[in-house]
């Protein structure tokens, strides 16, 4: 199995863990990101410590605390095929946060180092910018959930609906180099999700001298990690794609590199 790719876990562990991604697993620095499942009542406890937190529920209902804050009762859709954009929060370094879930819950834990600047705040769906990128099958609807206009660190957050038969991250672009403002280094990872969900989407990963070139076959809950290169990812046709996209680096700014042999797909 390449070591890109990421399998979640069949059945949670005793903290309702599925996905657990950490600087030290994926061989970088900045990028953490973990999914549980929580059954209703189920709480899940943690320090942020040196690292900054997006709380992403991804399905279900909950309560979330951090040391000087409360949300109760958030969280709308029960699933993330429902389109709805979702509630979110975020939890600066030096803190912590305690999450109960009031229904069957998956959330997403985001993680990356934090400077304890901003304060915890709750992101509701409305705060969540949606637009639509691409043209024809290239076309697929983004959530700018935790994007460089709004305060954080390090994070940025964001997910993607790609729909049956489309290309995302297409045309293919790549943010390796540590060049701002022409081009940032961030590393990425790709929560995704399938429906149904016995399908499966296609990623590939490449750099320009090929010393990095694969093709990934993604199933539901499985994360796929993007150290370098480009990254663009197919729904075959019959099966919608989802996936939660998180990134970091030195400098908080998205700025990225098409890749040249196909960049004469943006000027139709």
């Amino acid at each position: 199995m390449s070591r890109l790719l990421v399998k979640g876990k069949a059945v949670p562990d005793a903290d309702g863990l599925v996905v657990d991604i950490s600087p030290e697993s994926a061989g970088w620095k900045y990028v953490g990101f973990q999914v549980y499942r929580l059954s209703p009542g189920g709480t899940l406890v943690r320090s942020t410590g040196d690292r900054e937190a997006c709380l992403v529920l991804l399905s279900g209902r909950a309560d979330v605390r951090t040391a000087k804050a409360e949300w109760r009762n958030i969280g709308e859709r029960m699933s993330v095929f429902e389109g709805k954009p979702p509630y979110s929060v975020y939890v600066p370094s030096g803190d912590g946060f305690e999450v109960m879930a009031l229904t069957d819950l998956e959330l997403a834990v985001c993680l990356a180092p934090g400077k304890g600047i901003y304060p915890a705040r709750l992101i509701e769906p409305g705060d969540v910018g949606v637009e639509t990128r691409g043209y024809g099958n290239m076309e697929r609807r983004i959530h700018n959930i935790l994007p460089e206009s709004q305060p954080a660190d390090s994070l940025l957050v964001v997910e993607v609906f790609t729909p049956d038969g489309h290309w995302s991250s297409y045309p293919p672009h790549k943010h390796d180099v540590d060049d701002p403002p022409r081009e940032t280094y961030l590393e990425e990872t790709y929560f995704h999700k399938v429906r149904p969900e016995h399908g499966f989407a296609v990623q590939r990963v490449y750099t320009d001298d090929r010393s990095l070139d694969e093709t990934l076959v993604v199933r539901n809950n499985e994360a796929v990690l993007v150290p370098a290169g480009y990254h663009p990812v197919a729904a075959p046709p019959g099966y919608e794609v989802y996936y939660l996209n998180v990134m970091a680096g030195p400098v908080r700014m998205w700025r990225f590199h098409n890749d040249p042999d196909h960049e004469w797909l943006l000027k139709k």
